[in-house]
C-alpha cells in the first residue's frame, strides 16, 4: 500500500507540505495549519484559489519485494480526483480524468528498488472550462450554476462529483487529491481483479442459485486450467468446477446450486424480515501459480420493478417486489456527507445510516450529483436492511458524448457495477437525475430546431452506453434511464417522454413553495414520490461552530451567503407565516433562535402532511390516480452547516423532521385528513398480517389538559400492507358532540392499539392554523434528568397543552426517543441516547426546552 504520508506542493512550489493519502489538498492545508476550517463563515469563497491551482503529490518508496521475481507489477489507484498525470521514475505512466474510475498502470519495466512517484494534478475548474471550449460544434448546457450558489462552471464536462462545483444546498470545493486507496500489486500468471456473487430464484424448481463471477488479469500466454471450489457450510453447499483462464482479461462465471435439503433464509428490507447473509469461501486452485482464497457473503433476495396496468386507472403501476412481496418504499435521498471525502469515516456513515433505520426508513436513493459511495456504505445498508436506489453520477445537466468522454464513462460504469452488484441492498440502477425532465421541460431554453442533437446525445449516453453495460453486467436487478421518468412509457416514447412528471407512470419529483403545505390537495397522487421537500435551518449549535456573533440573525450576510436556493429564506418565512406567528422578539439572539425553531417545525409538519398523503394513497385509485408505493423525501443528510432540505444536520444531529419521520414512517400509523367537511382516518400498515385494533380518538381544548371528549372504536381491521379508511364523520358533528369545541379552540389526537403491546404512534390533526388557536396558553415546562445504565431519562412536566415541544442539548452528540411532540398530558418521559460519553450535569446545563407558545 502507498497510503500515508506524501509530499504536496502547489503549482509554483510556493506551498509545500505533508499530504495524507487517501486525502485531498484542502484537508492537507487544514491539517498543516495553512488554512482555517473551510466551512467557517465565507471561507468557501475565500479559498477558491486552492482549486484554481495545480497541485502535485509525490513520494519516494522502496519496492517491498524483489521486483525481478514477478511477471507483472501494477500501480493501482482505486480513485483519483480527478485530472492528473502519473509519473514514476521520470516516466509518464498515463493520465486520469475520471474520479469514479479505477486506474491500473503496468510498472513492470519501470519499478526499481527505490522509486519516485508523482501525481501531477490539473485544476478541475480550468480543465472543465477548457473541455467546454473545445466542444465547438454546439454548447452543452448549463454553462454555469445560478449566482446564488457561488459555484464554478461547466461541471458536466468533467467526470467528477457534480455537486463539488456547488449545488443549491452545498458549497463549491472542487477538490484535488488521491481520494481512495493506492497500492502496488505484483503477481505471476494471474491476479483476481473483481469478484461478485448474485442470487437468483428459479421459479420452476423453487430453488435458489448463485452466480459467482471472477475477473482476472492473466499474464500467462497460454490458458491456465484449474479447479474452483465454492463452499457455503451453513447451507451444506459445496461445488467444484473445472475452469480455464484465458490470457488477457479472463473471466469465470460459475452457477452454484444451493443444496435442496437446506432452508435458505432470504435477505429482507428493514421491517419485513431478517437481513440474513451466509459466509462463503471460494478457492481457486490453478495448475500453476498461487492458490487464491476469497471469503465473502452470499445473500438471497430477488427484486422486480412492477409496471402493469391498474384497473380503473390509465397508465401503469410503479412499485418494487422484494422476494415476491410488494414493499412500500419509505425513506429519503442521500447526498455526499462531506465536501471532503477523506473526512467521511465508517463512523460518519454508520451514524447517518443507523439514524435512517431508526426513523423506520427502509430505503435511500443515492442521488446522481454526488459519488458512488464507498464499500462500507453499502455494507452497512446490507446489514441494516436499507434498500438503495442507485443513480449513476449525472445530474441536472446535458452531457457531451464525444468518443473520449464515452470511453471514460463506459469504464466508469463497468467498474462501478462490478464493484457494487453483490450488494443485496441495491435494488435499482438509475441512469441520471432529472435529465429526461430537463429536455422534456426544456430547462435550458433550447430552440426546437436544435433539440434533436441533444435527444440523440441523451439516448447515446444513457441507453446505448450505460444501459447496455448495466444489462450485460448485471441481470439481477432493474434499470431505469432517469428519475423522474415514466418508466416503460418513456421507453415507448423513444426514451424521452413528453411529461416525465405524469402521475400515471413511473416516479415524480415534486416541489411547491408557494402553496399551503397543510393542504393535501396540492400534492400529486403519484405512483412513486422519489423527491419532495421543504427547507429548514440547522440548529443554532450546528451553525455556531462556523459563524461569529455578528452572523446570528436571519437576515445577516452570513445567513444569505449560506442559502444557495433562490429566495429560500423568504420562502421558509412565507410558509411559516401561513400557520404560525412569526417571531417579534426585540432580543436579536432570541429572534434568531426562534426563527430557526419555527423553520424546523414548519418543515417537519409540511413533510409529515405530504408523506402521510403518499402513504394513505397506496391502496386507492381516485380519479384515475393513486397506488402510490414509495415516498423518498429530499433529503436525508447535509454536506455542510447551512439551510437545506435535510432531516439530519451536518454532524448527524436530528432535526425535528427526523423525529417526525420516525412516526410518519412507522409500520402502523393512523392518518387523518379532511375533505369537504368530512373527517377521515385511515389505517396505514406495513405489517404482514391483518390486525384487529381499537382506534382511540381524543379531542382536547387548547386550554385544558383534560380531554373534552374521547371515542374508542373497537374491532377496527388494519389490513396488512394497505391503507384503508377506518373512520369517517362530519367534522361539525365531531365538534358538536364535544361540548363547546370550535375549529380554533380544539385539536384531535388519535392512535391504534392492539393486543400484545401493538400500538401505533399517537397522531394529531389540527383543525385550524396554530396562529389562530384560541386558548393556547404559555406552558410552564419543567424537566428532571437522571441516568439509567448508558441512557438518560428526561421526565417532562407541563402546566398546559404544549405543541411542538423541542428538547435541544446543544452540541452534545446523541438523539432523543421523541421530540417536537404535542404534549397533551401533564407528564411525559423521553429517553436520550448519547453517541459519546456525557453526564446528567452536562445535559442539564446544555438543555433548552422550547414549545410553540414560547415564540413571541
Amino acid at each position: 500500500s502507498l497510503r500515508g504520508s506524501w509530499r504536496l506542493s502547489s503549482g509554483n512550489g510556493s506551498v509545500s507540505l505533508r499530504g495524507e493519502v487517501p486525502g485531498c489538498v484542502h484537508s492537507a492545508l487544514r491539517r498543516g495549519g495553512i488554512i482555517q476550517d473551510p466551512y467557517y463563515r465565507f471561507n468557501d469563497v475565500m479559498y477558491r484559489w486552492i482549486s484554481l491551482d495545480n497541485w502535485t503529490y509525490s513520494r519516494t518508496f522502496k519496492a517491498p519485494f524483489d521486483v525481478r521475481k514477478w511477471q507483472k507489477v501494477n500501480l493501482v489507484f482505486e480513485g483519483v480526483d480527478t485530472v492528473a498525470q502519473i509519473v514514476m521514475n521520470n516516466k509518464t505512466l498515463g493520465t486520469t480524468d475520471n474520479m469514479f474510475n479505477r486506474y491500473s498502470f503496468d510498472i513492470t519495466s519501470v519499478i526499481k528498488e527505490v522509486n519516485f512517484i508523482e501525481v501531477r494534478f490539473l485544476s478541475a475548474v480550468s480543465y472543465a472550462a477548457e473541455q467546454s471550449r473545445r466542444h465547438k460544434a454546439y454548447s452543452v448546457p448549463p454553462l454555469c450554476p445560478p449566482p446564488v450558489q457561488k459555484g464554478e462552471c461547466h461541471v458536466n464536462f468533467i467526470r467528477k462529483e457534480q455537486c463539488s462545483f456547488s449545488w443549491d444546498w452545498g458549497p463549491s470545493f472542487p477538490t484535488q487529491g488521491i481520494w481512495k486507496d493506492v497500492r502496488i500489486e505484483a503477481f505471476n500468471l494471474y491476479n483476481l481483479v473483481y469478484f461478485s456473487v448474485m442470487s437468483f430464484f428459479v421459479k420452476s424448481t423453487q430453488q435458489w442459485s448463485l452466480e459467482v463471477e471472477s475477473i482476472f488479469d492473466v499474464v500467462s500466454l497460454k490458458p491456465i486450467a484449474g479447479v474452483v471450489t465454492v463452499s457455503i457450510p451453513k447451507l451444506q453447499t459445496q461445488q467444484m468446477f473445472s475452469v480455464k483462464l484465458q490470457p488477457g482479461e479472463g473471466s469465470i462465471v460459475l452457477p452454484v446450486n444451493i443444496n435442496k435439503n437446506s432452508t435458505v433464509e432470504a435477505w429482507w428490507p428493514s421491517g419485513h424480515g431478517k437481513q440474513t447473509g451466509y459466509n462463503m469461501t471460494t478457492t481457486f486452485t490453478m495448475e500453476e501459480g498461487n492458490q487464491i482464497e476469497k471469503v465473502s457473503k452470499a445473500y438471497f433476495r430477488t427484486v422486480e420493478l412492477v409496471q402493469e396496468p391498474i384497473p380503473g386507472s390509465p397508465g401503469l403501476s410503479f412499485y418494487f417486489r422484494i422476494n415476491g412481496r410488494p414493499i412500500f418504499i419509505k425513506g429519503s435521498n442521500w447526498i455526499p456527507a462531506d465536501s471532503f471525502q477523506d473526512r467521511v469515516t465508517y463512523d460518519t456513515l454508520w451514524l447517518l445510516l443507523k439514524s435512517a433505520a431508526d426513523a423506520n426508513m427502509n430505503a435511500l436513493r443515492v442521488w446522481g450529483g454526488g459519488v458512488y459511495e464507498q464499500d462500507e456504505f453499502y455494507d452497512i445498508c446490507d446489514e441494516l436492511g436499507i434498500m438503495i436506489w442507485q443513480d449513476f453520477m449525472f445530474a441536472c445537466a446535458l452531457y457531451p458524448t464525444d468518443q473520449n468522454y464515452l470511453e471514460s464513462i463506459r469504464a466508469e460504469v463497468t467498474h462501478q457495477v462490478r464493484r457494487l452488484k453483490s450488494h443485496p441492498s441495491i435494488i435499482l440502477w438509475s441512469g441520471n437525475n432529472e435529465n429526461e425532465a430537463a429536455i422534456a421541460s426544456n430547462w435550458f431554453s433550447i430552440p426546437s430546431a436544435d433539440r434533436e442533437v441533444y435527444v440523440k446525445d441523451y439516448v447515446m449516453l444513457y441507453v446505448n452506453n450505460i444501459r447496455e453495460i448495466v444489462l450485460s453486467e448485471d441481470k439481477s436487478r432493474p434499470f431505469i434511464v432517469s428519475s423522474p421518468t415514466n418508466g416503460l412509457e418513456s421507453v415507448k416514447e423513444g426514451w424521452l417522454s413528453q411529461n416525465p412528471y405524469d402521475t400515471h407512470f413511473g416516479d415524480t419529483h415534486f416541489y411547491d413553495y408557494n402553496d399551503d403545505c397543510w393542504n393535501w390537495t396540492v400534492y400529486p397522487k403519484t405512483r412513486f414520490a422519489s423527491e419532495y421537500g421543504f427547507q429548514s435551518w440547522p440548529s443554532f449549535s450546528t451553525i455556531e461552530k462556523v459563524s461569529s456573533a455578528e452572523d446570528w440573525s436571519y437576515t445577516s450576510n452570513f445567513s444569505l451567503h449560506r442559502q444557495h436556493h433562490e429566495n429560500g429564506n423568504d420562502q421558509m418565512l412565507q410558509q411559516i407565516g401561513r400557520h404560525f406567528k412569526l417571531p417579534q422578539s426585540t432580543d436579536p439572539m432570541k429572534k434568531f433562535r426562534d426563527t430557526i425553531y419555527l423553520t424546523q417545525v414548519m418543515q417537519a409538519q409540511c413533510i409529515k402532511m405530504e408523506t402521510e398523503f403518499y402513504r394513505f394513497s397506496q391502496s386507492e385509485i381516485v380519479n384515475g390516480e393513486g397506488h402510490t408505493m414509495g415516498a423518498l423525501y429530499w433529503q436525508l443528510n447535509d454536506i455542510w452547516q447551512a439551510p437545506s432540505w435535510s432531516s439530519l444536520e451536518y454532524g448527524g444531529k436530528w432535526k425535528l423532521l427526523h423525529y417526525f419521520a420516525q412516526k410518519f414512517f412507522a409500520a402502523l400509523l393512523p392518518v387523518a385528513y379532511e375533505d369537504k367537511g368530512i373527517f377521515y382516518i385511515y389505517s396505514v400498515s406495513d405489517l404482514h398480517e391483518d390486525h384487529k385494533l381499537t382506534l382511540q380518538v381524543v379531542v382536547h381544548a387548547w386550554n385544558s389538559l383534560e380531554p373534552v371528549c374521547t371515542l374508542a372504536k373497537d374491532g377496527v381491521i388494519a389490513k396488512a400492507q394497505s391503507a384503508v379508511p377506518i373512520y369517517k364523520d362530519s367534522i361539525n358533528d365531531v365538534l358538536e358532540r364535544c361540548g363547546n369545541c370550535t375549529r380554533k379552540s380544539c385539536v384531535v389526537t388519535f392512535c391504534l392499539v392492539g393486543e400484545g403491546g401493538l400500538r401505533s404512534p399517537t397522531n394529531h390533526h389540527f383543525l385550524s392554523s396554530l396562529k389562530d388557536a384560541v386558548g393556547l396558553e404559555k406552558a410552564q415546562l419543567s424537566v428532571s434528568v437522571s441516568q439509567r445504565d448508558d441512557i438518560y431519562v428526561f421526565v417532562l412536566q407541563t402546566t398546559a397543552i404544549a405543541p411542538f415541544v423541542s428538547l435541544d442539548v446543544g452540541s452534545i452528540k446523541g438523539r432523543f426517543s421523541d421530540n417536537g411532540f404535542l404534549m397533551t398530558k401533564k407528564k411525559k418521559v423521553v429517553v436520550f441516547y448519547p453517541w459519546e460519553p456525557t453526564s446528567v450535569e452536562e445535559l442539564e446545563k446544555s438543555l433548552t426546552l422550547t414549545s410553540l407558545a414560547d415564540i413571541v
